[in-house]
């Protein structure tokens, strides 16, 4: 595999973000209202975890993550659930799930259409046949929204976490700064650029529908998911 770019944020990544409430309550409004039966769960892109954990008990969780780091810090918050280290678009786990879900805008640091053509094939081939696809997506609106935005720092414990965002339709750019301190006066410097590929709705409806029956698109808001969206959201069967 490459590089990890996330390596040296993955200790700091959830103080940053926070917990994902909002997301969480969304997945779990929509496996009520589509799943209601479902018991087991797969991320694609799993991260830290924070959204499997946000689920609570009673679930099978599996997750997939290509970072050793995220998902040492997922293994320690939820070590009764399964992860893998492989890549979204190619992993094959030899079972099926009840619920596929790509959410936190994962899809889009896969940088070719390609490339998300295989990852809802990689959902689809691990689903029962009726299970549920939960995925979202950062817009060309959102990224024209973080490009115009100024630098975030974040300070966490001794540490200063600065993001920006570049965007040349159609790939953005985060730049990751992390100053790391190592004693009083000195701070280790790491730089990660990070990259998401911007996608039109309607390209990525066109994705979906190619291996899934389109059940519900929306937008984080609550209105229909276009390319000025805060974030769009597709909710799909499998056939």
């Amino acid at each position: 595999m490459a590089a990890d770019p996330y390596e040296h944020v993955a200790p700091f990544y959830d103080a940053i973000n926070e917990e994902p409430t909002e997301r969480i309550a969304l997945v779990l409004s929509l496996l009520e209202s589509y799943a209601p039966t479902a018991t087991s769960v797969l991320e694609l892109g799993c991260g830290t975890g924070a959204v499997l954990a946000g689920l609570g008990s009673g679930w099978e969780l599996q997750g997939v993550d290509a970072s050793a780091a995220m998902l040492e810090v997922a293994r320690r918050r939820l070590p009764s659930a399964h992860f893998s280290l492989d890549d979204i678009t190619t992993v094959d786990l030899q079972r099926t799930f009840d619920v596929v879900l790509c959410v936190c805008d994962t899809i889009n640091h896969v940088t070719s259409l390609e490339g998300w053509r295989a990852v809802v094939e990689r959902a689809a081939a691990h689903l029962e046949v009726g299970g549920l696809f939960i995925m979202d997506y950062n817009t060309r609106g959102r990224f024209l929204d973080l490009d115009e935005s100024t630098p975030w720092a974040h300070e966490v414990d001794d540490h200063t976490l600065v993001m920006s965002l570049d965007f040349a339709d159609p790939l953005a750019t985060w730049h990751v700064r992390l100053f790391e301190r190592v004693d009083r006066d000195y701070f280790r410097h790491h730089e990660t650029d990070i990259v998401e590929l911007s996608v039109p709705t309607s390209e990525v409806l066109a994705i979906v529908a190619a291996a899934f029956d389109i059940v519900e698109t929306t937008d984080t808001e609550g209105g229909v998911a276009n390319d000025v969206s805060h974030r769009g959201v597709l909710i799909a069967r499998r056939r």
